[in-house]
């Protein structure tokens, strides 16, 4: 099985509730490898890049606005199937339809406050890893327990 990286990021009403500790400390208990982090605030040119292929949608102008009022976590993921595990452990999109356990389930009301976001596909990641970040910026290490987690 072949790692791959995803990318994730912890949204305004999750820095402003103070919960980004907790959200982080899930991914690491679970044993996926931080590679890239970083808290920022996004500008209108990055959040309408990065939710481009919603442009013209009734929900892009909130989203954009959303966004761009408080500071971001963001960071990328590295491990084997980690693109779906994080899709997983994040929940369905809507909090309300999440189940419990999981990160929107526990910690989210409604749609248009969901906490987070992860890349639906590798495509995507790629896409939004080269956004969000320089090569430079990505880590490359081995954690010491990574033989004890990998097959």
């Amino acid at each position: 099985m072949q790692k791959e990286k995803t990318f994730v990021m912890i949204k305004p009403d999750a820095v402003q509730r103070g919960i980004v500790g907790e959200i982080i400390s899930r991914f690491e208990k679970k044993g996926i490898k931080i590679v890239a982090m970083k808290m920022l605030s996004v500008d209108r040119e990055l959040a309408e890049e990065h939710y481009g292929i919603h442009k013209g949608k009734s929900f892009f102008e909130p989203t954009v606005e959303y966004i761009t009022s408080s500071p971001v976590v963001a960071f990328i993921l590295e491990g084997n199937n980690v693109i779906e595990m994080v899709r997983t452990m994040m929940g369905k999109t809507d909090p309300q339809k999440a189940g419990l356990g999981t990160i929107r389930g526990d910690f989210g009301q409604f749609i248009g406050r969901n906490i987070i976001h992860g890349s639906d596909g590798a495509d995507t990641a790629k896409f939004e890893i080269n956004l969000w970040f320089k090569p430079e910026e990505i880590s490359k290490y081995c954690r010491i327990d990574e033989d004890w987690l990998m097959e």
